[in-house]
């Protein structure tokens, strides 16, 4: 039933007003169906209509690509969405409705990755993405350097392209992608532009190309190439290489242009079904009449400034300059205001008509042949308190460049939807004003600074050794002192010898110079009719000419390049010529810098950083942050040094090697280090006892610091020499048969000066250096750090300290337990000598004496009147007490073979005893003969041998 029905049966006044509504409501439809503009769209046409779009499908290399428009940003004038697999980028294009007219186009990239893209909030304190970064910047270069090219001239209304990155699955990197989106935005817009482009990236793996390769596969690669062409032109080149040889680059950018023309005729059927058309744009075009009469006013003089090659870039400029005032004046006297306005650019149109019709003669301003490099000059160490430091100038060209090495966590982050999430090596470059003789502001990240920056990066990185053999950080910071031409190639050069200077093991020198080009153009066809390559240009050359080709590499190969040009494309041809003088321009530069610095420095460790990397568990890393990581914050605050934290390692950055054992210091104190036999430490009395005190020392762990082992002179009371809490430098001697550490103190205090004992004295007290000591450290597992190789051997004032294994079955007994067990055998230590392993050694002593003898018992005096010492050695048969000394060589029969030692027969009835040393052969067998050396007595006068060294 309807509301109507409802209604009149209800109330009969409400009846009429029903029907009044109806027919309001038929008005109203009738009139939406006159206007069809007006009339609200049906719910079955109303999506098809709003979400109207073209798409575009087609394949590159093994890849499936799309353009799709129409679906968002319809109001842009032009908007395109690029997919590849699931990673998609929009392009947008807009331009302004009136003519700035600055003289120049005002171009602006902006290129940017939102973290949306990747499922992730941003970490920052706002969650909000803040100034663009590195990687946004040099993005929105790749994009404006191919696409600047092919507006008109005379252009000048604002442009503005915006590319972002709406999704990334990580494994296609969307640089590539917003290029050729920002093509096809272009082409379907209304902005006059000489496209579309194709913009693609080559890499190579195991010596096979690969087009478009993925993140992973970049990483496996040698090369990563991009190339930017139109039909049959190179509009741009970057390059990313580990030493590629120019031959081999010549094919990779061939197969690159043949690839990249396959993105040209999807924008084109694109535009063709959903292109605006071209707007007619006014282009501000200077009258022939006013470049006539400038022209006449100007020529002849700046021709002479130009043949004079005793001009400097300055005074060539204030001579040029002198010369647009005198114009300026004489246009003020005839009251031309329309010339007044296109004065500069009439006057530096003539300057560029001037230099390249004299280029295409054969002749440069400063008077160089086409393919000579300016003089060259390089320091390196110049500044010796820094890590590493190098000047270089090639003519008026000057850049300071300076090393800087850091631990592994100054490693610079990186926020980016693809790629790695740090890098170790960092080059910044810096252009002050001064530098151009200007006075200017220094603001922040500037996109030039940046490009220039990461092409110098990209250049050395190749000699770089991995990380696992140079885990430093290292920033390269090159600051141009004086710029005329190529201040990104010179950083290259700078930067390669600062390396050097602070000893970092790169393998080769890198070196980079500028090709430009001058070309005579046919103005109907727009084919090139005559060219001239010049190798290391001015600055004027690069502003008048067509192209800078920056190159750099080592003598073996290839290692970055970045084209840009001018005019609308180059000839693939031409560029692939420019290697060659490049490749003669770039050895002439390496023969310079390799007379000043050949190989990487060994300096003194006075100033050189130092770096250890140290194994623990995580609880003892717990330990050492403290809370909140107050303890390691304190550390470094004392110090001086950057400690950084990784799971289970702890890496200790010094400025050198004095602050490097402070710091091992104070974390030996907190959590200890791996404990090795003649390691020295520093401890701190427990406890003391009769027979001798117990040491805390190496991160909470304790050992036994023997009474015999506190002095060189003989000690009564333990607590006459020593206190509680007391703090010692204690070695480590090994470890004993109950498992305790033992430590000495006199093994590391110097040997007190004795009058040397004579045959009449009646006693001898031998004594024998610690390293000597028979003690049971065979059950100690312990090895020493790695030897360097013949290359870490040049860095060795940044040898990275190798972690020793822990000896963790290495126990302390309580003092107690040590305590009951020490009086069990009191006696018998009361009688030992000084020497750190006197048990042992009593306890052979007296199986020596125990064994039966064979051949008889020797004289009875034998064991209580020592024998006199002698440094005379004898030899032969007839060995006496009375002529066996102290370096006496005999030649002796094993008698018997015991666990820790040998007991000799040395003839005449004497027994001595030859005691295993740690890794010692033990495959003696009884009657062997043995060439023996004497030692040493002990206090019974049993002679203590070694093997002779012909042994």
């Amino acid at each position: 039933m309807s509301i109507s029905t409802m209604v009149s049966k209800s109330n009969p006044l409400l009846t009429t007003l029903s029907h009044h509504l109806s027919r309001r409501r038929l008005h109203f439809r009738s009139i939406c169906s006159s206007e069809p503009h007006l009339s609200p769209p049906s719910p079955a046409s109303a999506p098809t209509k709003l979400l109207e779009s073209f798409s575009k499908e087609f394949q590159v290399g093994n890849r499936l690509i799309s353009f799709e428009t129409g679906k968002i940003a319809r109001f842009a004038n032009g908007a395109v969405v690029m997919a590849m697999e699931q990673t998609k980028v929009l392009s947008t294009v807009t331009c302004a409705k009136s003519d700035s007219s600055p003289g120049f186009l005002p171009l602006t990239v902006d290129y940017q990755e939102k973290q949306f893209a990747q499922g992730v909030i941003p970490n920052t304190f706002m969650r909000r993405e803040g100034a663009p970064k590195e990687r946004e910047l040099l993005c929105g270069r790749l994009i404006d350097r191919p696409i600047r090219p092919l507006f008109p001239a005379g252009f000048y209304h604002e442009v503005q392209v915006m590319a972002s990155v709406l999704s990334s699955d990580g494994k296609q990197d969307p640089d590539i992608m917003a290029a050729n989106a920002t093509s096809a935005a272009l082409m379907l817009s209304d902005i006059p532009w000489g496209g579309p482009i194709g913009v693609i990236r080559v890499g190579r793996i195991c010596g096979q190309f690969v087009i478009n390769p993925s993140m992973d596969e970049l990483c496996l690669s040698d090369l990563n190439l991009v190339y930017a062409c139109n039909k049959d032109k190179t509009l741009m080149i970057d390059v990313q290489a580990r030493e590629i040889s120019e031959k081999d680059l010549k094919d990779a950018m061939r197969l690159a242009h043949s690839e990249a023309v396959n993105y040209l005729q999807p924008q084109i059927d694109l535009a063709s079904r959903a292109g605006k058309l071209k707007k007619e744009y006014k282009l501000s075009m200077m009258p022939e009449s006013t470049m006539e009469k400038i022209k006449n006013l100007s020529e002849s003089r700046i021709e002479a400034i130009f043949s004079d090659p005793s001009y400097g870039k300055f005074e060539r400029g204030e001579a040029l300059d002198n010369i647009t005032q005198d114009v300026k004046r004489a246009l003020e006297e005839e009251c031309d205001e329309e010339s007044l306005k296109g004065l500069s650019k009439a006057v530096d149109t003539v300057r560029k008509q001037i230099v390249r019709k004299r280029i295409l003669k054969g002749a440069r301003v400063d008077g160089r042949d086409l393919d000579d490099v300016r003089p060259v000059y390089c320091e390196a160490g110049n500044l010796p308190a820094l890590h590493g430091s190098s000047l270089f100038s090639r003519g008026e060209t000057q850049v300071l460049c300076t090393v800087t090495l850091g631990a592994p966590g100054d490693a610079q982050r990186l926020e980016s939807v693809v790629g790695p999430s740090s890098k170790r090596f960092m080059l910044h470059y810096s252009f002050p004003p001064f530098s151009i003789n200007e006075v200017g502001k220094r603001g922040g990240l500037n996109r030039r600074e940046v490009g220039h920056g990461t092409l110098a990066e990209k250049a050395l990185l190749a000699v770089l050794p991995p990380e696992d053999e140079f885990p430093y950080t290292v920033r390269v910071n090159s600051e141009v002192m004086a710029s005329d031409g190529s201040t990104s190639m010179a950083s290259v050069c700078g930067g390669s010898m600062a390396l050097m200077d602070a000893g970092i093991p790169v393998h080769e020198h890198v070196a980079g110079v500028s090709v430009g080009l001058v070309s005579e153009v046919d103005p109907i066809t727009g084919e090139i009719l005559d060219y001239r390559i010049l190798t290391d240009i001015l600055g004027l050359e690069d502003h008048l000419g067509d192209m800078d080709f920056k190159i750099a590499g080592t003598r073996n190969g290839v290692t970055a390049i970045q084209l840009d040009i001018k005019p609308a494309g180059i000839p693939l041809d031409i560029i692939c010529e420019s290697l060659e003088p490049a490749l003669r321009g770039r050895l002439q530069i390496l023969d310079h810098m390799e007379r000043t610095i050949t190989a990487p420095r060994i300096p003194d460790d006075t100033n050189s950083p130092r770096l250890a990397t140290l194994k623990y568990s995580n609880d003892s890393i717990r330990r050492l942050i403290g809370p909140l990581g107050a303890l390691k914050r304190k550390i470094e605050e004392e110090t001086g040094a950057r400690i950084s934290v990784g799971d289970g390692t702890l890496t200790i950055l010094a400025k050198n090697q004095s602050v490097m054992e402070k710091v091992q210091e104070k974390i030996d104190f907190i959590i200890g280090r791996e404990i090795e036999v003649g390691g020295v430490y520093k401890g701190i009395v427990s406890s003391i006892k009769e027979y001798g005190a117990f040491v805390e020392f190496n991160g909470g762990q304790q050992g036994l610091l023997h009474i015999s082992e506190l002095s060189h002179e003989p000690v009564s009371k333990i607590s006459d020499v020593l206190s509680v809490g007391e703090q010692l430098s204690l070695m480590c001697i090994g470890q004993d048969v109950r498992g305790n550490i033992k430590l000495s103190r006199k093994a590391i205090l110097s040997q007190p000066k004795k009058r040397a004992p004579s045959a009449d004295d009646g006693s001898f007290s031998p004594t024998k250096p610690a390293s000597q000591i028979w003690a049971s450290v065979g059950d100690i597992c312990y090895t020493q750090g790695k030897k360097s190789s013949a290359k870490e051997a040049l860095v060795t004032k940044y040898e990275v300290d190798e972690p020793k294994p822990s000896i963790s079955n290495i126990l302390i007994r309580s003092a107690e337990e040590c305590d009951k067990e020490e009086k069990l055998d009191a006696a018998s230590q009361a009688g030992t000598s000084s020497h750190s392993a006197s048990s042992d050694s009593s306890t052979l002593i007296q199986n020596c004496e125990s064994d039966p003898q064979p051949s008889g018992r020797p004289d009875s005096n034998l064991s209580s009147r020592p024998l006199s010492p002698s440094r005379d050695k004898t030899s032969g048969p007839g060995i006496t007490a009375k002529n066996l000394k102290v370096g006496s060589v005999v030649t002796a029969k094993v008698h018997q073979i015991r666990a820790r030692g040998l007991v000799l027969d040395l003839g005449g009835g004497i027994k001595g005893m030859y005691r295993f040393q740690v890794n010692d052969k033990k495959d003696f067998e009884v009657g062997d003969e043995l060439k023996v050396h004497c030692d040493s007595f002990t206090g019974k006068g049993v002679p203590v041998m070694s093997l002779a060294k012909d042994e």
